[in-house]
C-alpha cells in the first residue's frame, strides 16, 4: 500500500521523532511504497527526496533530518479524496493511510490528528479526543479518576493563578503540607520528561516550577512515589472493537519494567544513554500482577476512547505494592530501545508486523468513520 510517514515537527520532542521514524524506515515492509514528509521546527511540511528513505533503509548508522527545501513544500487539500491530500513538486502523493511518527505538541495532543480528520485520510493511532485528552495530564486523571483507576495525588497550577503572588504562595504551601517533600513537578502538556524535575526543598521547587511553566500554561505538582516503573503496550480501537476485526480488538502486550540508573526515568536515560536503564520484560511481578495491569491497561485506554496504540504506564509502589497509573502515550517511542515495541515483541509481534498492524488497524477505524452519517 501506498503509506506517508510524517517526522519531526513544531515540538521539544522533535529530535525523538527523527529517531522513531528512522527506525520504522529501517523496518517497515518492503511490500509497500513510502513516502516521507518531514515538518520543520518552525511547523512548514516538506516532501523529502526519495534518496532520504534509501539512505536511512540501507545505512543503519546514517540520520534522519529535515530538509528544508522550499521547492518541495507540502500543501495539504481538504474533501478531495485521501489521494488528492498532500501535494508537492508538481503533484499529489499517493497515499492509503498516514502513519504519523511524531511526539509531542503538533504531533500526538489532536492538532494533526484534525487535519488527518478533516482532509479525509486513514491514519495510525488515536483521534482527537484521545490524543488531547491524553496529552494533557490534569484531563487523563480527570477521566481516570472518573473511570475508578488510581492516579498519584497531585496539584494543578495555571499560569494565571502564578501571576497573583498571594495565591501562588498559598498554593505552593498546600502542595507541601499535602503532598509533602519531595515534589515532582512537570507540565502539563509535554513528553520525553520535557520540563520535568524533581523538587527536595521550597528552593528547588521554585526553580522546577519555572522551567516547567517554561514548556507549558499548566503544570502539574505529584507527590513523589518510591516506585517501580512498569509499562505496558495497547493496541486496538476502544469503541468500534468487534470479533471480526482483529485489528481492532483490543490487546496488552508486556508489562515492561524500567529500572532507571539515573534520578529518574529521565530525557537521556530515555533517548541518550544505552545504559540509561534496563528494561525487563516481563516485569518481575507476581502473574496476578502482571494480569491486572494489563486489565487496567486496556480500561485506562478505553477511558479516553483510544484507538490504534498506547503506552500507558504505571507506578508499583516499593512499599505498599499500591499500583497508580501515571499517563497514557498515544503516540509512543518508536526507537530501537523504546519499550512500545520490545513489549510487543516480547508477546510475538515483532517490528516489522506491528507497523503493518498499526497501519491497518488506521484504514479499519477510517472504515467504520466513513459508515457514519454527516447530513440529514
Amino acid at each position: 500500500m501506498n503509506v506517508v510517514l510524517i517526522y519531526g515537527g513544531k515540538s521539544g520532542e522533535h529530535e525523538i521523532s527523527l529517531l522513531s521514524c528512522a527506525s520504522v524506515i529501517r523496518n517497515i515492509s518492503a511490500k509497500h511504497n513510502v513516502s516521507l514528509i518531514s515538518i520543520s521546527k518552525g511547523g512548514k511540511w516538506y516532501l523529502e527526496d526519495d534518496s532520504v528513505f534509501k539512505e536511512i533503509r540501507n545505512n543503519p548508522e546514517a540520520a534522519l533530518c529535515v530538509h528544508e527545501n522550499e521547492s518541495r513544500e507540502v500543501k495539504v487539500s481538504f474533501g478531495c479524496g485521501k489521494d488528492n491530500v498532500f501535494f508537492a513538486c508538481g503533484n499529489y502523493i499517493p497515499c492509503d493511510v498516514v502513519f504519523p511518527v511524531l511526539h509531542g505538541t503538533y504531533g500526538e495532543d489532536g492538532t494533526v490528528q484534525g487535519v488527518f480528520e478533516m482532509a479525509g485520510v486513514p491514519f495510525v493511532g488515536c483521534g482527537v479526543l484521545a490524543s488531547s485528552a491524553a496529552m494533557d495530564k490534569e484531563t487523563t486523571k480527570i477521566l481516570l479518576k472518573n473511570a475508578g483507576i488510581p492516579v498519584v495525588p497531585y496539584m494543578c497550577i495555571s499560569r494565571s493563578q502564578i501571576n497573583s503572588s498571594s495565591l501562588y504562595d498559598k498554593l505552593i504551601e498546600e502542595a507541601i503540607e499535602k503532598l509533602e517533600f519531595p515534589l515532582f513537578v512537570k507540565p502539563c502538556a509535554a513528553g520525553s520528561s520535557d520540563g520535568a524535575s524533581l523538587a527536595r526543598n521550597k528552593k528547588e521547587l521554585s526553580f522546577a516550577l519555572m522551567e516547567a511553566f517554561s514548556w507549558d500554561n499548566k503544570v502539574l505538582i505529584e507527590k513523589t512515589i518510591d516506585a517501580r516503573e512498569v509499562e505496558c503496550s495497547v493496541t486496538g480501537n476502544s469503541v468500534t472493537a468487534t470479533s471480526e476485526s482483529d485489528c481492532t480488538l483490543l490487546k496488552a502486550y508486556g508489562p515492561g519494567e524500567i529500572v532507571p540508573k539515573h534520578d529518574f526515568y529521565d530525557y537521556d536515560a530515555k533517548y541518550n544513554d544505552p545504559d540509561g536503564a534496563e528494561l525487563k520484560i516481563p516485569a518481575l511481578l507476581s502473574d496476578d500482577k502482571l494480569d491486572f495491569i494489563r486489565e487496567i491497561a486496556k480500561k485506562a485506554y478505553s477511558a479516553i476512547n483510544a484507538s490504534g496504540l498506547s503506552r500507558v504506564d504505571f507506578f508499583v509502589d516499593r512499599k505498599t505494592g499500591e499500583i497508580y497509573l501515571n499517563e497514557i502515550n498515544t503516540i509512543p517511542g518508536f526507537t530501537k530501545i523504546s519499550m512500545f515495541p520490545k513489549m510487543c515483541d516480547a508477546d510475538g509481534l515483532e517490528y516489522s508486523e506491528l507497523i503493518d498492524y498499526l497501519l491497518k488497524e488506521g484504514i479499519e477505524n477510517f472504515k467504520a468513520k466513513q459508515s457514519l452519517c454527516t447530513s440529514r
